[in-house]
């Protein structure tokens, strides 16, 4: 099964048909339109096996599947956090997709919202991948914050849910060679803010992960495709 996490920087109906060439069974997006409130048939059509979610109809969060797949929202209580989408995947694991989002407070933007979110629902989160742009990564950690990056890694982890990437490579979180953002679609401004998390035993069964390169995808989006492929799901 291969899975995306992308945030595609709007217009996904312009752009899903640049995933086509990975054959994803499931892909979940950032900034994406809402499909039902689209103009456009042939994304509705794409989207037929999806949940969505946002505030406007331009930008949100959405997870779609091969038709195939057996996906059901799971509807997870979120407390008006930003974004989150819980399903079932054809009942055999729960997947979180996830788009960190800022608030109008200063306090729990970003990695703070996924932090009240895992708070909220620690306790339903066995067989899990999370998958998403969380906008945050270790190197802006501060001190006198008790949500932090790794505060955040280090809960995730006394749940045996650990991030792929970092896991598959021996690499702690802060120390990333290859980035998944460009700020400013600057070459120079790379940064490692998306990731997918699972539970320990998933890991065990990724077979691949990819982060595609800037020349590819930088005049599509600012952020690249992160895709895994896994056996036995």
């Amino acid at each position: 099964m291969k899975i995306i996490t992308w945030n595609c920087n709007g217009a996904f109906r312009k752009k899903y048909k640049y995933l086509e060439q990975f054959n994803a069974d499931i892909i979940i997006i950032q900034e994406c339109e809402c499909p039902e409130k689209s103009n456009d048939n042939d994304y509705k059509l794409f989207s037929q096996n999806s949940i969505w979610t946002g505030i406007t109809k331009n930008k949100g969060l959405g997870i779609f599947v091969k038709n195939n797949i057996l996906l059901e929202n799971l509807n997870w209580p979120d407390n008006n956090l930003k974004y989150f989408i819980s399903c079932s995947i054809n009942k055999k694991f729960s997947l979180l997709g996830t788009w960190c989002n800022s608030t109008n407070s200063l306090t729990f933007g970003y990695i703070g919202q996924f932090c009240k979110y895992l708070q909220i629902n620690k306790n339903r989160m066995s067989n899990i991948l999370i998958a998403g742009d969380f906008n945050s990564n270790s190197i802006w950690d501060k001190w006198d914050r008790w949500w932090n990056h790794s505060d955040v890694v280090r809960e995730l982890n006394e749940i045996n849910i650990k991030s792929i990437y970092h896991e598959i490579n021996n690499l702690d979180h802060g120390k990333e060679p290859t980035p998944t953002f460009y700020l400013q679609k600057n070459i120079n401004k790379g940064y490692h803010i998306d990731y997918f998390f699972c539970y320990t035993n998933i890991i065990k069964k990724v077979k691949s992960l990819k982060i595609e390169n800037f020349k590819d995808w930088i005049n599509i989006s600012d952020h690249m495709p992160k895709i895994i492929d896994v056996k036995d799901f």
